[in-house]
């Protein structure tokens, strides 16, 4: 209904009424002129809240928004109720009991003169103000039950009249319609956030980067657009579990690496693709995992691509945060469809990519084998004959060193020629080979092979998840060097026999190299992208100067618990 009818009708119905009354119609007026400004849902019932304390000239008044069960309260909007008050007061009511509850399994209008004579009224918690008289009404928007709206207190130790109740019943109504109007906009803002995360996250995850950074991305807007404590990805473990592989949150520590058992009540329901919602992860029966207690409400939503799920998608809130609405849950279920999609097109173009590699690494070895060690053999056939032409003995001594030279050299490009053939699936799952392996790889671009060194027993000590990380972190330095650094030398040393501050056995990396040097103002995305990496371990990563004359170039120390 429009408000100028809302008015009209109002004015009839006080037709008759009394004096007081009649004359209240334009601070009425004002107040639903008042009441229907502004878009911001939170401010419309701020703004409902204040101007009905106004209206019925009451010390304070609030707004008890129902959740979407029908049976408690989602929110509580307060007026007159001091921040001090609100801490020394505690947690707000939840509508389960007492005359708030009561008026939300019958909504309609109530006028008390004394609420502790009400039998439905449960009395107030320590430190709360006194509250004698009351007056609440329920709020419609449209055909349904938004809430109630009460009222306590009227100044000057007065009581709430029948003119009072009229007035606010038909603010209310007015209320409604705002309300309407706000959630509206509201959701259609919300739908546009989410919206353009899941852009930002298509864009993200087809610009190239690796499959580790791409979770990170999904996590992060997750969390941002769910306005949840922390955005986790979790992937299949292989044993019917789902591990924590990808994790944003102000406190990262212990979560990375977290496993959902295979038996938990929630990881078979995930993994055939259904959605699990949870009130409050700390006491719910299914959330077995030892960081549930940390969080509150979380929503758990399969990454789903076709019959293919990916993983798991988890937003939970900080403990006594409200709890997801239906229309959060549908978008954010639409996300994570969209993130699963953004996946396996990146995964995709990933693919094409490695194949492009190990198509040129293959042209390599070819040109190596039948090119370079070719003339190498023949150069040193050609040295053998001058050899033994020589008539000077130092001369035959050089000549043999030189051969001798050769022949290491083309041994050497031999084992680069393997590496160079061998797949993805072929090499040993050890720690070492994998390093070895990635500075292989990288010695192809770079045009030279980086040195590499371990210390400590690598294969025994180092656990999968530090391990997995060292690598990330080896890759992402060796990548560093070869698109920043412009350096002839890099030195590689994987240390198994480091103690952290605190104790904890640890692996140490180190990749140092005689290159520039980071530039002042230089980018340093890569480099934060490290430091995160260690942190959500419990380790650090810092740089340092490099290997080159006076220090110059850069050491990148990164170090994580075994």
């Amino acid at each position: 209904m429009d408000p100028l009818e809302i008015a009209t009708e109002a004015t009839r119905s006080l037709q008759g009424m009394s004096t007081e009354l009649s004359a209240r119609v334009p601070q009425l007026l004002e107040a639903m002129r008042s009441v229907g400004t502004g878009l911001e849902l939170h401010s419309v019932l701020d703004r409902i809240a204040a101007t009905a304390a106004d209206l019925a000239d009451a010390e304070y008044a609030a707004i008890g928004v129902i959740d979407s069960t029908g049976e408690g309260l989602a929110d509580f909007i307060t007026y007159g109720v001091t921040k001090e008050q609100h801490e020394r007061i505690g947690a707000l009511p939840d509508g389960h009991h007492g005359l708030l509850g009561a008026l939300i399994h019958q909504p309609a209008p109530v006028m008390l003169q004394d609420l502790a004579n009400d039998p439905r009224s449960s009395g107030f918690p320590p430190e709360h103000p006194p509250m004698r008289n009351f007056l609440g009404v329920p709020i419609r928007v449209e055909d349904e039950i938004f809430g109630n709206l009460y009222l306590t207190e009227k100044r000057g130790g007065r009581e709430f009249s029948i003119a009072d109740l009229h007035m606010v019943k038909i603010l209310a109504t007015e209320a409604g319609i705002a309300i309407g109007n706000a959630r509206v906009y509201e959701q259609g803002r919300q739908r546009m956030r989410w919206i353009d995360g899941s852009v930002a996250v298509t864009t993200a995850l087809l610009a190239g980067n690796d499959a580790e950074d791409a979770l990170v991305v999904v996590a992060e807007q997750a969390r941002r657009l769910a306005d949840s404590a922390a955005g986790i990805v979790l992937l299949p473990d292989g044993e019917g579990g789902l591990e924590m592989v990808a994790v944003s949150a102000d406190e990262p520590a212990g979560l990375l690496g977290t496993v959902i058992p295979p038996h938990s009540p929630v990881a078979s329901q995930l993994l055939a693709g259904e959605p699990v919602f949870i009130d409050d992860s700390a006491t719910d029966p299914r959330m077995i995992t030892e960081v549930a207690p940390r969080f509150g409400p979380s929503m758990l939503l399969p990454l789903k691509s076709g019959d293919r799920v990916l993983g798991t998608l988890a937003t939970p809130r900080a403990r006594g945060q409200r709890k997801f609405t239906e229309a959060e849950r549908t978008l954010a279920g639409q996300f994570a469809a969209q993130a699963a999609l953004a996946l396996v097109m990146a995964e995709a173009q990933r693919d094409r990519e490695r194949l492009a590699v190990f198509e040129d690494r293959d042209r390599i070895a070819r040109d190596l084998h039948d090119l370079v060690i070719q003339r190498l053999f023949a150069t040193g056939l050609m040295l053998e004959g001058a050899a033994r032409k020589a008539v000077v003995p130092e001369v035959r001594e050089r000549i043999g060193q030189a051969v001798d030279e050769l022949d290491v050299t083309i041994q050497e490009i031999r084992t680069a020629i393997f590496a160079l053939q061998q797949g993805p699936g072929e090499a040993p799952a050890g720690l070492r080979t994998r390093v070895l392996r990635e500075i292989g790889t990288a010695a192809v671009p770079l045009g030279f092979q980086p040195s590499a060194n371990f210390v400590g027993p690598v294969d025994a000590k180092v656990g999968e998840l530090a391990g997995k990380n060292l690598i990330a972190a080896l890759r992402e330095a060796l990548s560093n060097a070869f698109r920043h650094a412009r350096a002839s030398r890099i030195e590689v040393v994987v240390d198994a026999t480091v103690t952290l501050p605190d104790g904890r056995d640890a692996v140490r990396l180190t990749v140092a190299d005689d290159g520039v040097g980071i530039p002042e103002g230089g980018r340093r995305s890569g480099l934060r992208n490290l430091a995160k990496r260690a942190e959500s371990l419990g380790g650090s990563s810092t740089c340092g100067p490099g290997i080159g004359e006076d220090g110059r170039g850069t050491r990148v120390v990164w170090e994580a618990p075994l």
